[in-house]
Parts: C-alpha cells; sequence; structure tokens
C-alpha cells in the first residue's frame, strides 16, 4: 500500500469512529467524499502498478535495442571506415573549362588556387570570378 492510501483509509476510519450518520445532508457529503477518495485511491495504485510494468518493459526494450545498433551499426561503422580509407581522393579532377568546353586534368596538390589557373587550350581563367551580383545570388533583371 502507498502512502496515499494509507492516509485515506485513516479518514475512513475516522469516519467510522465518528458514527456518522448517513441520513444528515452534512454527514451524507462526507461519506461521499471519502467514498470517491477511495476509488481514487484504487485508481492511483492501479496506474502505479501499471506505470512500473511499463517503465520495466522499455527499459528492456532500450536494452535490446541498444544490442541490436551496437551489432548492426559497428559492423556498418567499420565497413565505412574501409570504404572512406578506399576512397580517399588520390588523383586528379577532371574540369570543364567554361570559355572552349576543353576537357583539362588538374592534380590539386599542384594547383595554387590563389593564383589564376588557365585553360590550355584557350588560354583563358579555369575559374573565372563571378561579378559581385552573381556571387551573392542575386541578379539584375531585364526591363
Amino acid at each position: 500500500m502507498s502512502r496515499l492510501t494509507d492516509r485515506i483509509s485513516y479518514l475512513q476510519g475516522l469516519a467510522e469512529g465518528m458514527k456518522l450518520n448517513p441520513d444528515k445532508d452534512s454527514h451524507k457529503l462526507i461519506l461521499g467524499i471519502l467514498e470517491v477518495l477511495g476509488e481514487v485511491g484504487e485508481s492511483f495504485e492501479a496506474l502505479a502498478e501499471s506505470h512500473g510494468e511499463l517503465s520495466d518493459y522499455v527499459e528492456s526494450i532500450d536494452e535490446d535495442l541498444a544490442d541490436l545498433e551496437a551489432d548492426l551499426y559497428d559492423d556498418e561503422d567499420e565497413e565505412l571506415a574501409e570504404e572512406d580509407e578506399d576512397q580517399a581522393f588520390e588523383g586528379v579532377i577532371e574540369y570543364e573549362c567554361p570559355h572552349c568546353g576543353a576537357s583539362v586534368e588538374i592534380d590539386p596538390d599542384e594547383v595554387d588556387f590563389d593564383e589564376d589557373a588557365l585553360c590550355p587550350q584557350c588560354g583563358k581563367e579555369l575559374f573565372p570570378e563571378l561579378p559581385e551580383e552573381e556571387a551573392d545570388g542575386e541578379t539584375e533583371e531585364e526591363e
């Protein structure tokens, strides 16, 4: 029994000891309140028991899920790490010149991005700077 049901039982015992008359209106009210209070206490006990069972069940599911995640994702993480190592960037980048359309191979280790890279076919910049309006994502509409 919980403390709440103990206190409700105590109040019901006091009412019996007072020999409240159910025919008197004031006594009838007190007895009705105590009866409802007893039902509330019983409902509370049932809810507390259900809550405890559900908590245990959720904890069990959580543990099972954690085990499953550990089994499933640990293997996947290892595979992804191996793939990342295999796909580490090696070699050159193939880039199309925006001016002449020629295919240019660029080795990122050898390119100085602070200087203008030039197309070997047309001699123009491979990475031209955008006007400020286009760089900001804004373009002026012609009227």
